[in-house]
């Protein structure tokens, strides 16, 4: 698949649809009971392209008032790995019904670029 058709898919209106706003509160609804005690919110960007792969990364950025660097981000890819909400297996199908074949996929290490963004890499592996 070329990187212009790839690039046309991948939106940031898409990336939304796979991975809504909503779904940070809902998240630390679950983890702490309480959305309020959220420390960020989660978003996904296109980061790269081409015939063999496809990187997201989700974007961990900090909520006004809240402390990013203490809210321990470098567990979460073994979180967002298997949980339920965040749902990987599900942005995947979604990703494969607009014609992209998904051979595998895979979550980075937690970067932490500022003091208010950490990313999480999302490497999508294309057959």
């Amino acid at each position: 698949m070329s990187q212009v058709v790839i690039e046309n898919i991948f939106t940031q209106e898409f990336l939304d649809n796979l991975l809504p706003l909503e779904l940070s509160d809902q998240f630390f609804e679950a983890l702490y009971g309480d959305a309020a005690e959220g420390a960020y919110n989660i978003s996904l960007e296109l980061v790269s392209n081409n015939s063999k792969q496809i990187v997201l990364c989700f974007n961990l950025v900090q909520r006004p008032g809240k402390c990013l660097v203490c809210s321990l981000t470098y567990g979460l890819p073994n979180v967002f790995f298997r949980h339920p909400l965040i749902n990987i297996n599900n942005m995947i199908k979604k990703i494969e019904a607009n014609g992209i074949k998904v051979k595998n996929w895979r979550l980075g290490d937690t970067n932490e670029q500022n003091s208010s963004l950490h990313t999480i890499p999302f490497y999508i592996d294309l057959e």
